[in-house]
């Protein structure tokens, strides 16, 4: 199966990221477990549809944006049945339904899941609390697709519709443009089709610039990106990215990538085009050293990755020393 997003913003496969800091660098994979879905392709509550963004909390509880299924399925480590949290309803646009979500993330203050609604063109906040039965929108008339949050209360959202990241004061709808805004391009004041973003300390903002397959930076205030990560023609060796999603930075500056095409994890050195590929990379497949077509990515406390792999309807957790 490919992934890949038609110009006109429609999707001709389903997709993933949520993003999440590491504290050291991964050195090798140790062990491999699918802890979500696996079942094949369905509605049941061991089962998944196209899984796209993924949140991991404190207690390894995961958070998952099941794409076609248009729900948030929550997953407890070693469940076997996830718990349908939003949505579920059917795909609409009423408050207790959802359309396509790509991303969730958990806003640990409220105590609350935030959601890219993706094609209601809005996000969305669902109370965690039991009996939660419709969600309330936060931002409306955006073509969100992937979420961050800064520890002051900022909610960052990518805009693959305008080509650029805002960033939003919780409860405030009226956001401010923090990288891209000068149209779909190639330039490093550009993005073309913005999807997974990550924020670190410093407010500095990573974005997966999607069709120009490539990794920007953007510090804080700057009128341009700087590239982290790129494809040099397509290709398919260790320092080239065809299509990234789902990323995160570790807190060394090491940034990990989904090259979602090429069905691996990918990382990038800090301050160098060093890349190496840390799963995956075994051609198309459901074996134990494979993926098809992942999308999301999430690290917990432990230090273990977590990959939404779509093709296979599932999320994998990597155990890495």
């Amino acid at each position: 199966m490919s992934c890949f997003f038609d110009n006109d913003d429609s999707f001709s496969i389903s997709f993933i990221v949520v993003i999440s800091s590491i504290s050291v660098n991964i050195r090798s994979i140790q062990s491999v477990a699918t802890v979500a879905g696996g079942h094949g392709y369905g509605i049941a509550t061991n089962q998944l549809k196209n899984p796209y963004g993924l949140f991991v909390d404190d207690n390894q509880t995961i958070a998952i944006a099941d794409y076609d299924n248009h729900r948030i399925v929550q997953w407890k480590i070693g469940d076997i049945n996830g718990q349908v949290v939003a949505g579920g309803n059917g795909e609409g646009n009423r408050l207790n339904q959802l359309n396509r979500p790509t991303d969730v993330l958990i806003d640990r203050e409220t105590d609350s899941f935030i959601i890219c609604d993706r094609d209601n063109r809005r996000v969305v906040r669902w109370s965690r609390r039991s009996g939660t039965i419709e969600g309330a929108i936060l931002v409306d008339n955006i073509k969100c697709f992937g979420l961050a949050m800064h520890g002051q209360r900022h909610l960052y959202i990518s805009d693959t519709r305008k080509h650029n990241v805002r960033r939003y004061q919780i409860e405030n709808k009226n956001g401010v443009i923090v990288a891209g805004g000068n149209g779909k391009g190639a330039s490093l004041n550009q993005f073309n089709f913005p999807t997974y973003i990550f924020v670190d300390q410093q407010q500095t903002v990573y974005v997966s610039d999607y069709y120009n397959h490539r990794v920007m930076k953007w510090n804080k205030d700057a009128k341009q990106g700087i590239i982290v990560a790129r494809d040099q023609d397509e290709g398919n060796s260790a320092t080239q990215l065809w299509y990234p999603e789902g990323l995160f930075v570790d807190m060394l500056g090491t940034i990990y990538v989904v090259d979602s095409v090429k069905h691996r994890v990918m990382r990038w050195s800090n301050g160098t085009q060093q890349s190496s590929v840390i799963f995956g990379g075994n051609g198309r497949g459901e074996g134990v050293n494979q993926l098809n077509a992942p999308i999301g990515l999430a690290s917990d406390r432990h230090d273990k990755l977590y990959v939404t792999d779509a093709g296979n309807h599932r999320v994998q957790r990597f155990s890495i020393e």
